[in-house]
């Protein structure tokens, strides 16, 4: 069983595609989603402090930011 690789509190990057309209820059991982919810790969629910709205995001499409640091907003 898959476990998840990053923790609430760190800072995270989305992984650039083309089809996804996303802010730039870093998010803050806010809650881990449990893997019952999500077919077998971990998710994670996220948010920039340049959108209103938080994401949900699976953890392919995700590293860990240059920029990792628990103090975000």
């Amino acid at each position: 069983m898959e476990t998840h690789k990053f923790s609430v509190g760190e800072i995270v990057e989305i992984i650039p595609r083309r089809i996804r309209q996303a802010a730039a820059g870093s998010y803050e991982i806010i809650r881990l989603l449990p893997m019952s919810d999500t077919g077998g790969e971990p998710h994670y629910r996220i948010k920039s402090s340049s959108e209103p709205h938080e994401r949900v995001i699976p953890e392919s499409e995700l590293t860990l930011s240059a920029k990792a640091s628990s103090t975000f907003f």
